[in-house]
């Protein structure tokens, strides 16, 4: 009994001290013990809560500068506020915690093995809170022109410009000559820096706003062709109206399958550095490259950005221009200093290397340029494609870096090229949109390879109306479609090429047959003065496995579906309109906030382009399509019920997708082994949280089975 007696107080008193240390453990370490999550050495993890409990639907940050360069990895808290990062590099890594409706947490020092729960400050105010929110809710505040104020009647008139048709084409105004560049509604656009100077009024900065930096003759342009005092007095009101304390809704935190979320980064490029685009793989096998470099390029300066994935590492190399005379792809002056730069030129490049695309032999072939556009080769002028599409000139020619060598290809092409994708076909043929052009060109790689010429491997095609459906094009009986093309993809089994021309309102996809340049057109729905859909603004461009056509509708904010086997007219005089097939077409509105007082359903957020992942490497399903939420700070899936996962990049701020892909390192490591990859793409990345000084990454995007997957 003694015994006993003595057992019972010893274990009565070790509770007492244990729930004593408990007691006066630091905040962020209590309940540890009870609430340990099982993690291997390479992981961090634990409960995040509040003064209200556990935080669900959570952002867990995790940042070092111990490796070659920054390293950050994301993930999302569970319904129970539960996370875990898995599989960190070895490194010191500030940890801390952000989301909708609180403010970040102090930053806690860790490194992996280590459980630690995290304790989430709540927001003091709305205001506080709204600061997390992304640029499309506070963008979502500004107010249109009514709709009776369409079409403009000009300076004399109501203001607007006569061109505004609608108020539809004022909303795409703002968002495709805007929005292409950088976020509207993030601090840097909601607010007027005192760095831009003192004005009279808010429309007066807005003035000067409009013409700073190396961009500010474009952005000028821009609010001109709106109608000027018109756009002025809208965006003034705007920023006085959030500066006198408005403030927009608030987004629904990360659920379900968007709390499985994994996101990895890697710093890269420099502070004036505008990384277009990202590749992994070959777009046709996404087990190419498998573990491989992840390349992207620096549009105004001629930098080639290579990341070491398992390294951790960064390389740099120099985009090679042979002409000294080649123009830079920017202009080399300001209307008025940049209120960040100054009169510093940051952007000074040539090659404006725009797009890349990988081939079967792991070599990077990109849209970009090497001499000046007059200097067409000799063989242009007589080329057999001349006859229906003479190429004077050529902003933007082909080049392709050879990872064994390490060394950049130059091929002269007569066409002009912007996005580049590979055909599934036996010469690997290379295609390539004419933005200036009106063209699409081709290289035929396999036969260049082979031969060394030029001229035989490479053709081009403008679109033509065939009248008479003969099958061929005549130039005198025939019609040319005209418009330029923003995008390109090759069909996946017909030999085809589609291709999305943007403008004029409302846009329009076209099929092209590269043997005889007869085309087709297909025009979005698009009804703004009636009932029916409102669809404006193909930009993006791709195919899924069964030759469905997917595009981004950047000005509607749709993503766009268009199956040409349910079209019950294909040629003739109807064709010619391309209204001739509603049938085939689907618009999806992205989610997210609206444009008040607007009809037909129109986003705030802006798709800059859109893929589809048709390998399932996101581990959600074959022919998955997903677009770029640009304005949002995410990645769209439009999933098989027709409901969207918002993968939210939430740090730092300010996240603008371009071009994304998707990569298989080991199709035997479920949602280890494969994963999206995208880069931040805006112009000014200096609107990017953290300002003036802070860098891209490029991002890897993971699906998990549960929020707490190792």
């Amino acid at each position: 009994m003694r015994r006993y007696l003595w057992t019972l107080l010893a274990a009565v008193g070790g509770a007492l001290v244990l729930q004593t240390a408990a007691q006066n453990a630091p905040a962020g370490q209590r309940g540890d013990a009870a609430n340990r999550i099982a993690i291997d050495p390479d992981d961090i993890a634990g409960v995040v809560t509040s003064v209200k409990g556990p935080e669900a639907g959570v952002w867990v940050i995790a940042e070092t500068t111990d490796l070659p360069t920054k390293f950050r990895e994301i993930v999302v808290t569970d319904d129970q506020g539960r996370y875990l990062l898995p599989d960190l590099p070895k490194a010191n890594y500030d940890v801390w915690v952000r989301g909708y409706g609180l403010v970040d947490s102090p930053k806690v020092r860790l490194t992996p093995g280590q459980n630690r729960s995290l304790t989430a400050v709540l927001a003091p105010n709305a205001r506080a809170a709204a600061q997390y929110y992304p640029a499309s809710y506070w963008y979502s505040l500004i107010q249109i022109p009514p709709e009776s104020d369409f079409p403009g009647t000009g300076p004399q008139g109501n203001g607007i410009s006569p061109q505004m048709e609608t108020q539809h084409h004022w909303i795409n105004q703002i968002k495709t000559n805007c929005n292409v560049c950088h976020q509207l509604g993030n601090p840097a656009t909601r607010e007027i820096p005192k760095a831009l100077g003192t004005f009279a009024t808010s429309i007066d900065a807005w003035d000067r706003r409009l013409q700073v930096g190396q961009d500010g003759q474009s952005m000028t342009s821009f609010v001109t062709q709106m109608g000027r005092m018109r756009g002025l007095q809208m965006f003034a009101s705007w920023t006085d109206r959030i500066a006198a304390g408005e403030l927009p809704p608030a987004p629904p935190r990360p659920s379900q399958r968007e709390r499985n979320l994994v996101i990895t980064m890697w710093e890269w490029g420099g502070p004036a550095t505008f990384a277009h685009d990202e590749l992994t793989t070959d777009k046709r096998n996404p087990t190419a490259n498998a573990n491989g470099m992840i390349y992207g390029f620096d549009w105004v300066n001629d930098g080639f950005l290579i990341v070491e994935p398992s390294e951790h590492s960064v390389t740099e190399l120099k985009i090679p221009v042979l002409d000294p005379k080649t123009p830079t792809g920017k202009p080399q002056s300001m209307p008025f200093p940049s209120p960040y730069w100054g009169d510093t030129l940051y952007w000074t490049g040539s090659a404006a290397t725009n797009h890349t695309a990988m081939d079967s032999k792991g070599r990077v072939w990109m849209s970009s340029r090497f001499r000046v556009p007059e200097d067409q080769p000799p063989f242009c002028a007589n080329h057999p494609s001349a006859a229906l599409a003479p190429q004077p000139r050529n902003f933007r020619q082909i080049q392709y870096y050879d990872p064994n060598g390490r060394r950049f290809h130059q091929v002269n092409t007569c066409f002009d090229s912007h996005h580049v994708q590979f055909a599934a076909d036996k010469d690997e043929t290379l295609y390539a949109n004419g933005p200036f052009s009106g063209a699409i060109g081709w290289v035929k790689t396999r036969l260049l390879d082979e031969t060394g010429n030029e001229s035989a491997a490479q053709g081009w095609c403008k679109p033509y109306f065939d009248l008479n459906r003969d099958g061929k094009i005549d130039a005198k009986n025939d019609r040319e479609v005209g418009g330029t093309f923003y995008s390109v993809i090759p069909h996946p089994t017909d030999g085809s090429v589609w291709g999305a021309m943007p403008a004029p309102m409302p846009g329009r996809i076209v099929r092209i047959n590269p043997a005889t340049c007869v085309s087709e057109v297909y025009e979005p729905p698009f009804n703004p003065n009636g009932s029916g859909l409102i669809g404006y603004t193909p930009r993006g461009i791709d195919v899924d496995s069964n030759g469905v056509i997917w595009t981004a509708l950047a000005g509607s904010g749709h993503l766009a579906s268009f199956d040409r086997r349910k079209c019950k007219v294909l040629n003739g005089p109807e064709a010619t309109t391309g209204r001739h097939c509603p049938e085939g077409w689907t618009l999806h509105p992205v989610p997210g906030p609206r444009f008040a007082n607007v009809r037909g359903n129109i986003a705030v957020d802006f798709q800059y382009y859109n893929f589809v992942d048709r390998f399932n490497t996101l581990g959600l399903g074959e022919n998955m399509p997903l677009a770029n939420g640009t304005n949002s700070d995410s990645l769209l899936v439009l999933q098989r019920d027709g409901t969207w996962l918002t993968l939210r990049v939430p740090y730092p701020m300010g996240f603008f997708s371009r071009g994304m892909d998707g990569r298989i390192d080991d199709p035997k490591a479920g949602w280890k082994g494969r994963a999206v990859y995208a880069n931040y793409g805006p112009n000014a990345f200096w609107h990017v949280e953290g300002g003036l000084g802070t860098r891209g990454a490029v991002l890897k995007f993971q699906i998990r089975p549960s929020p707490l997957a190792k």
